[in-house]
């Protein structure tokens, strides 16, 4: 039985396993973690109740668990995560005021892609996207960004996933999401159409330290409706520019 009594993980072991069940993101069930964690069904239960308790997790009302957003401020006053944030601000402020709908700026982890900040305008398309949330990185745009400049084995774990289709827009197989990525790095910038949220369109382009590396993403949600309008590519190019620019002045 997983984790049972040859188990010789300490309670701390266990603990952080339930963790590292959530590395790829997305919602789980209790049986989904604790096969991730390779644990009993009822050990895990117990430590996923602690974790809700203390608000690292958060139940659904489906039973499902996602990260709370008490580990997502925890991440955000790393040094990093919080100097993206004050840096991209009033970028981010003249992308919203330009476009009026959803702008972000999402970094990686691991397989999955976490929203630091988000901006919304009052008639902005309803998506699920959050500052916190924690979704696939081949089903949005920041995500496909970010997948496009990550190391090799990232998109060898991405495809062992396997990834999910979301919608029918959703790309899944290995040769349409190369054929994205090098498109990405081509062009340096993603689009997206209903591919994770109906009736909404994205934009999104890479952000890079001063030694050239892409760190983050930074994107326009928006009503599909609005995609062929020229502002939205040629906004969230020069929001990521002055981001990468500013976080190259400012060491």
């Amino acid at each position: 039985m997983a984790g049972g009594a040859g188990d010789e993980r300490s309670v701390a072991e266990r603990v952080f396993a339930i963790a590292d069940a959530f590395e790829r993101g997305g919602e789980l069930t209790l049986s989904e973690v604790a096969r991730r964690a390779n644990l009993p069904t009822s050990t895990a239960h117990r430590l996923l109740a602690e974790w809700v308790s203390w608000g690292g997790l958060v139940r659904g009302d489906d039973g499902r668990y996602r990260v709370g957003m008490k580990l997502w401020r925890l991440g955000v006053r790393q040094p990093t995560a919080r100097r993206l944030r004050e840096v991209a601000r009033p970028y981010l402020e003249d992308l919203l005021e330009a476009t009026g709908e959803h702008v972000h700026l999402a970094v990686r982890d691991g397989l999955g892609v976490v929203y630091l900040e988000r901006f919304s305008g009052p008639g902005a398309v309803r998506v699920i996207s959050d500052v916190g949330s924690r979704l696939p990185l081949h089903a949005t745009g920041v995500g496909l960004v970010l997948l496009a400049y990550a190391p090799p084995e990232v998109f060898a774990e991405v495809l062992a996933g396997p990834p999910r289709k979301f919608l029918p827009n959703t790309l899944t197989g290995e040769a349409e999401l190369r054929s994205r990525l090098a498109d990405i790095r081509s062009t340096g910038i993603s689009r997206s159409v209903e591919e994770l949220t109906r009736g909404a369109f994205s934009v999104a382009a890479p952000v890079r330290d001063s030694a050239g590396d892409v760190v983050a993403a930074v994107s326009i949600i928006a009503h599909v409706e609005r995609r062929d309008e020229p502002q939205f590519p040629l906004g969230v190019r020069m929001a990521a520019r002055g981001i990468s620019g500013a976080l190259s002045i400012r060491r």
